[in-house]
């Protein structure tokens, strides 16, 4: 597919997990691409800008999107895919936490897309898809801070959608399931019985396994693209089916 051919792209924390692969998917598809991550990346790919960038700053978050934009001659596409996890009950997470995964999951998501939209405005095909999660309509045990982070995510989307939609900025998200990404290895290996924690997250998928990184990332390019033209407001589901089906045992 060439439907990205012409455009600029920009994924935050793209340095690895669906990031990674939402902006090889872009770049395959003719987009430049530029990923704004605070770490570097695991397995670049060759062609794709990289850029440290903290989006918890706003003059920093500021300086890489003019950056960005200038390098590649604007921005047409704006995906917010950076983001922290979070385990526990309503009653783990001080006051430092939910400042720290808030300020990042969803301030950091509306930093980056103020600093981008002037140069969205400049578009014909101006496209904003937000990484929220499953959780955000699900609720999934000790996942209190995270889950409140995500839905305002999506609570964000569908404001942003109605806000820019007459200047023809088309802004979407996802909500993946339980994803094979580093931070989900992370949170196993941290577990107390990993082999049994794997076990019960793939189980309660009712597909029987962990979402695939490309999965989202073909997701998220669907919204992206100028072929999906039509589609604003709207949240997709990637999650082997947890939200819709009820399959008995």
């Amino acid at each position: 597919m060439n439907d990205f051919v012409g455009l600029s792209a920009i994924v935050t924390g793209g340095a690895s997990g669906i990031g990674a692969a939402t902006a090889a998917m872009l770049q395959d598809r003719g987009a430049q691409v530029t990923v704004l991550d605070q770490q570097e990346p695991i397995n670049p790919t060759a062609g794709i800008t990289y850029i440290l960038c903290d989006i918890r700053n706003r003059t920093d978050v500021d300086r890489c999107i003019k950056q960005s934009a200038t390098a590649m001659g604007g921005i047409d596409i704006l995906v917010n895919n950076a983001g922290i996890g979070s385990t526990g009950d309503v009653s783990v997470g001080d006051d430092e936490e939910w400042h720290r995964v808030l300020d990042i999951n969803v301030v950091g998501t509306g930093r980056v897309s103020a600093a981008a939209l002037p140069h969205l405005r400049k578009s014909k095909s101006a496209a904003v898809v937000n990484v929220s999660s499953l959780v955000a309509l699900v609720g999934i045990p000790q996942r209190a801070i995270y889950a409140a982070s995500k839905g305002a995510i999506y609570a964000l989307t569908l404001s942003m959608a109605a806000d820019h939609v007459r200047e023809g900025i088309r802004v979407n998200c996802v909500l993946p399931g339980t994803a094979d990404t580093p931070w989900v290895t992370r949170l196993l290996a941290n577990s107390s019985d990993p082999s049994a924690m794997e076990k019960a997250l793939i189980a309660r998928q009712p597909m029987g396994r962990l979402v695939a990184p490309k999965e989202v990332a073909f997701a998220i390019c669907y919204l992206a693209s100028p072929l999906a033209g039509s589609t604003t407001g709207t949240g997709l589901g990637v999650d082997g089916g947890i939200a819709g089906l009820r399959l008995p045992n």
